[in-house]
């Protein structure tokens, strides 16, 4: 995962592109018919079930939207929540609470839903030792956000990008004209670069798994697409030279058993292209 510093800039361009985008050169609607001196309060309503997350996103998008606005908080990130619980209550000007309305609502509910699928995922594997990370499968633009959401949930984060981890895959194997090789190259490319990042390889099968392992500085093997006896098959072999991670097509009817066959890590897609937003309404407070 990136530094924080880092993350933090990627945030603050979240929310400044979505407002720009959403508010543009102003809200007419409450420009029209709200006074700019009004002032108001309202809810963060919870009309689902699930873990919430973006309590403390949605704090941020307030104060960038305006300084000024309070928000009194009841229930905060990783928590689960029922119908009818109030998250927390924003108070200010009227205009700028319906500024920020929209993306602290899109933001949450999508962040909820993959907490709440994250700490769905890691129940299945209560009692084992392996953990859930996530992909590079995000919603282009707001990636911070939905890796932010698998933390809440009790995931792990992969790698944030192509820069900050080495994961030599079947097409970077097949150009380079083979495991050692593009293991060799990129090695060097590393040291010549001064770079201290982490290498994963990607594993076809288990004479790749042979081959990887004759070669030192690698630091987690991707063992991608195996059934479960190759997968215990290669655990046997990887031992404790480096980690572990299945991935491929692995859901809550099968990573139980990915994870009883003894691997560290299981990836999965899934936790952030395949959800369904948690319902959640922002209301005024009369």
């Amino acid at each position: 995962m990136i530094p924080q510093e880092q993350f933090n800039k990627e945030l603050e361009l979240i929310i400044a592109n979505a407002i720009r985008e959403d508010v543009g050169e102003g809200d007419h609607t409450s420009l029209s018919c709200i006074p700019e001196e009004a002032t108001g309060k309202a809810k963060l309503l919870v009309k689902d079930e699930g873990i919430i997350a973006g309590v403390a996103f949605a704090k941020q998008v307030f104060a960038y939207v305006d300084k000024d606005l309070k928000v009194e908080t009841l229930i905060n990130d990783g928590e689960k929540v029922k119908y009818g619980d109030i998250v927390f209550y924003v108070s200010g000007k009227s205009q700028s609470i319906l500024q920020a309305e929209r993306l602290v609502l899109n933001a949450m509910q999508r962040m909820s839903a993959i907490a709440t699928k994250t700490a769905y995922f890691m129940g299945l594997l209560e009692g084992t030792k392996t953990k859930v990370l996530d992909t590079r499968k995000t919603t282009p633009g707001i990636r911070a956000l939905e890796k932010w959401a698998v933390k809440i949930g009790g995931g792990e984060n992969h790698r944030f990008a192509l820069y900050d981890m080495v994961m030599i895959k079947d097409n970077h194997i097949d150009f380079a004209g083979g495991i050692t090789q593009a293991i060799t190259k990129t090695k060097a490319y590393l040291a010549e670069k001064n770079l201290d990042i982490k290498i994963i390889v990607e594993a076809r099968n288990l004479d790749e798994i042979k081959e990887i392992l004759s070669n030192e500085g690698v630091y987690r093997i991707l063992i991608d697409n195996f059934n479960y006896d190759d997968t215990r098959k290669a655990v046997a072999l990887i031992g404790d030279q480096c980690l572990t991670e299945s991935s491929g097509g692995i859901n809550e009817k099968t990573i139980r058993k990915y994870a009883e066959c003894g691997v560290d890590f299981i990836s999965s897609g899934a936790l952030t292209h395949s959800v369904y937003n948690l319902d959640l309404s922002l209301k005024a407070v009369e």
